[in-house]
């Protein structure tokens, strides 16, 4: 592999179990940047600055091409502004980013993986400054349309780290070539460049109507690496507002009823 010529390198350690958050370890005018909301904590020599786009030193244009960087993020779902932080001591230093919701920080090497993945429009959290957040339209109509993550995902581009977030326990397949792997669609965290993603509609009506697990899931065909949840942040929204509403439990068919309720002390 060629050496890395663009992107900041750093180091980082991943801290917590159901909660965490990422620390990362800056050298002298070294820079990450992460999404707006993130910051956890960071030492004194370590300055913060609002920036427009994702801070690459590349950007051309002038404030209209910076614009045009930031306005591809609006289009996933994130801020128009990203916060750089960078280390002004003259010695190394550390900042740390939290993970939005339960579940796993994913360090990704773009230098290793190829220098591209592609990820769910909210996945991002911080990276090394010189990374590209960009987007990643789906080409297909249905794709589009029934995937879960609509048209566009996020794309990460560059030879530095990148860190994403993902709901629940997260695990990696490395699929080979034409080896294809079926998810629901709200499952899919991440995935590289050379993995061909489509969406497949549930089969028999049975399965359809009274599945109980939507009408689509995802399909993956090798070779290359895919990212996978547990638990979707829409998933947990969803149990959550069922379990809401003026105080009253969610019955789950049980015959009791609200009877079962007063048996075990919640009341109607």
């Amino acid at each position: 592999m060629e050496p890395r010529i663009q992107d900041h390198e750093i180091d980082y350690k991943i801290h917590g179990e159901e909660m965490q958050y990422v620390e990362i370890e800056l050298d002298p005018r070294e820079t990450a940047v992460a999404e707006s909301g993130a910051f956890m904590m960071m030492d004194e020599s370590i300055q913060m600055e609002t920036i427009f786009g994702d801070g690459r030193q590349s950007n051309q244009g002038g404030f209209l091409g910076k614009l045009m960087t930031a306005g591809k993020r609006v289009l996933t779902g994130e801020s128009l502004f990203m916060t750089a932080f960078t280390n002004h001591g003259m010695a190394k230093a550390r900042v740390s980013f939290a993970a939005p919701y339960p579940g796993k920080i994913i360090p990704l090497d773009l230098y290793a993986l190829g220098g591209k993945m592609i990820c769910q429009k909210d996945a991002f959290l911080c990276a090394a400054k010189g990374v590209e957040i960009g987007i990643e339209f789906q080409r297909k109509l249905g794709t589009g349309l029934f995937g879960g993550e609509g048209f566009i995902m996020q794309k990460l581009e560059g030879d530095g780290l990148a860190f994403v977030h993902a709901g629940g326990h997260v695990t990696q397949r490395d699929l080979q070539y034409n080896e294809v792997l079926k998810i629901d669609t709200g499952c899919l965290v991440a995935f590289s460049p050379t993995v061909h993603y489509d969406i497949e509609m549930v089969r028999g009506i049975k399965n359809a109507m009274f599945g109980g697990e939507g009408l689509f899931f995802a399909t993956l065909r090798g070779p290359g690496t895919v990212w996978i949840q547990t638990l979707p942040i829409s998933r947990l929204a969803s149990r959550i507002v069922s379990y809401g509403g003026f105080g009253r439990r969610k019955e789950e068919g049980s015959i009791l009823g609200g009877i079962g309720n007063l048996l075990d002390g919640d009341g109607i």
